[in-house]
């Protein structure tokens, strides 16, 4: 278990400070759809890298809405489940704090926030599609072993979410993720992110719920066939 809880954290400090790092960079340099899309292929990249390197050892998750959902379909104990949101987060703010350090306190960190035009309501609703899309993804992927193109399709799909959603709500479909950067920016005195963090754990955990239960409908109509 210890192995998995290191894999899990480094995992998810390694997404973070890659994924939001490159992010960070786009948004000073780039806008409109070339900032989605480079935004969209860093998330993309660094989960692939994530996958074919911790993957064998913990799963990667890195997110503690995929691990919720594999929690609701019998993959882990309750204990496993707690023990690896518990990496997730303390992961997410060692890479957040980590890109501070190197970067600044100008670097936005990738934080999120929902569109100035967007309602509350309609931003986790959003979250809440996206993440379904993308757990339902992994949770496909993960089901046989065997299958060695996991990381692949489950980089693009979290790339593919991110395409839609940046100019929404920044895409988070990760609660751990959000975590990091937004406790960064509180403890540099900005604590408008912070007060919208709630949006970004209840739209990824709905949306994972629903992603389990779609899972295992649509799992238990191929094995009645």
């Amino acid at each position: 278990m210890f192995k998995k809880f290191i894999a899990e954290f480094f995992g998810t400090l390694f997404l973070v400070f890659f994924a939001c790092g490159i992010a960070s960079v786009a948004c000073a340099g780039a806008e409109g759809a070339l900032l989605n899309f480079v935004i969209a292929v860093g998330f993309g990249l660094a989960l692939i890298a994530c996958i074919y390197t911790i993957g064998a050892r913990s799963g990667s998750h890195v997110n503690p809405a995929v691990s919720l959902a594999m929690l609701l379909d019998g993959r882990m104990g309750f204990g496993e489940f707690i023990v690896y949101v518990i990496a997730q987060f303390l992961g997410a703010v060692g890479g957040a704090a980590l890109l501070w350090l190197l970067a600044g306190k100008d670097c936005s960190l990738a934080t999120n926030m929902p569109a100035a035009n967007l309602p509350v309501w309609g931003a986790i609703v959003i979250e809440a599609i996206l993440t379904c899309m993308f757990v339902y993804t992994v949770m496909g992927t993960t089901a046989k072993k065997d299958f060695h193109g996991a990381g692949i399709v489950n980089g693009f799909a979290l790339a593919l979410v991110h395409i839609l959603g940046v100019s929404f709500t920044g895409t988070s479909v990760n609660p751990a993720r959000t975590f990091g950067p937004a406790l960064m920016k509180l403890i540099q005195g900005k604590g408008e992110f912070m007060g919208v963090y709630w949006i970004f754990v209840v739209g990824p955990l709905a949306g994972a719920v629903l992603a389990a239960i779609l899972y295992r409908i649509i799992n238990r109509e191929k094995e009645a066939k």
